[in-house]
């Protein structure tokens, strides 16, 4: 049996602290959290479970329809056609501009994830990607599951009562042995790829972390279920399962202060990917965080479900 097939590995609820005051400033502060024990899966959901969702369902993404012209006013007719977002290295860099390595690919989605000339063959054991937080959630229902919170990850990802740096230790690469699949070179220019991958990898290709939990660091970025804000709360206990917003208001306290114009709601997605390094983004790490907007999808960005009681 495929070890993505595994039945989910039940986490015994405690508390832990969530949080780092020692990287970015959106993991600040670290505080005490309270969780209730719950159901995670082993790994992330793979090309071959949502294809069986698909094939069940007839389920059809959002990378698969054209966008709401109202959800992004000023944007160009032409550009209103079915695709999503996919990583696409420059051969060099003049800025730290992100539009220099990501490109919105008409006909890119998770069948096709690099766009049309592109497919899952050979790939069903690898996490799925160009899914959405609609999709995943979607997903999650019809599988009788739930996304995770941003805390109910965090610590799972921990894999056990520590505070170290990363998942596995106090060390990026111990002793030489590769624990995520990250980027190893200068982003997003060269990548060296001495743990033998470029893009994703199968789950379960590097070790497990304390649970028993596969690529809760690296490979893929994944869904949780709160909105998203700046930073932490104080160091009040937080809910265990209920979506959350530390600023107050919801989803429009989570939207992109840079596009005020767009208002889509964010939610946090944890874990790192394939695309982390550490001259760019060093968020390989249970305590790191990311925004990314509720209804777009792209190559680095999957899920993984849990159930709780």
């Amino acid at each position: 049996m495929a070890i993505s097939a595994r039945e989910p590995i039940w986490i015994e609820g405690g508390t832990f602290t969530m949080g780092s005051d020692n990287h970015y400033p959106e993991e600040a502060p670290a505080h005490p959290v309270k969780v209730d024990g719950f159901w995670i899966d082993v790994t992330p959901v793979t090309n071959r479970q949502f294809g069986a969702f698909v094939e069940a369902t007839g389920y059809v993404t959002v990378a698969e329809k054209a966008p709401d012209p109202k959800e992004y006013p000023g944007a160009l007719p032409e550009m209103m056609r079915p695709g999503s977002v996919i990583f696409d290295p420059p051969k060099r860099v003049t800025s730290r501009d992100p539009s220099q390595w990501w490109n919105f690919k008409f006909g890119a989605d998770w069948k096709r994830p690099y766009g049309r000339q592109s497919n899952i063959r050979g790939k069903l054991d690898h996490p799925v990607v160009q899914i959405s937080y609609v999709d995943a959630m979607a997903y999650a229902k019809w599988a009788g599951k739930d996304l995770p919170t941003e805390a109910e990850w965090e610590y799972a990802a921990k894999g056990g009562p520590n505070d170290a740096e990363y998942a596995w230790g106090a060390e990026l690469v111990p002793e030489g042995r590769f624990m995520a699949n990250t980027w190893h070179g200068t982003f997003p220019t060269e990548n060296l790829r001495p743990d033998g991958f470029e893009r994703t990898s199968p789950v379960a290709s590097f070790p497990p972390n304390g649970y028993g939990l596969y690529d809760m660091i690296g490979n893929v970025w994944e869904w949780t279920s709160d909105y998203w804000s700046s930073n932490h709360p104080g160091p009040a206990q937080k809910s265990c399962c209920i979506p959350s917003n530390p600023r107050g208001g919801g989803a429009e306290a989570s939207y992109d202060p840079r596009q005020p114009e767009i208002l889509i709601a964010r939610r946090v997605v944890k874990g790192g990917s394939h695309l982390c390094a550490p001259n760019y983004c060093r968020r390989y790490r249970p305590a790191a965080r990311h925004a990314h907007e509720e209804n777009a999808a792209t190559t680095h960005i999957g899920f993984r479900c849990i159930r709780r009681p």
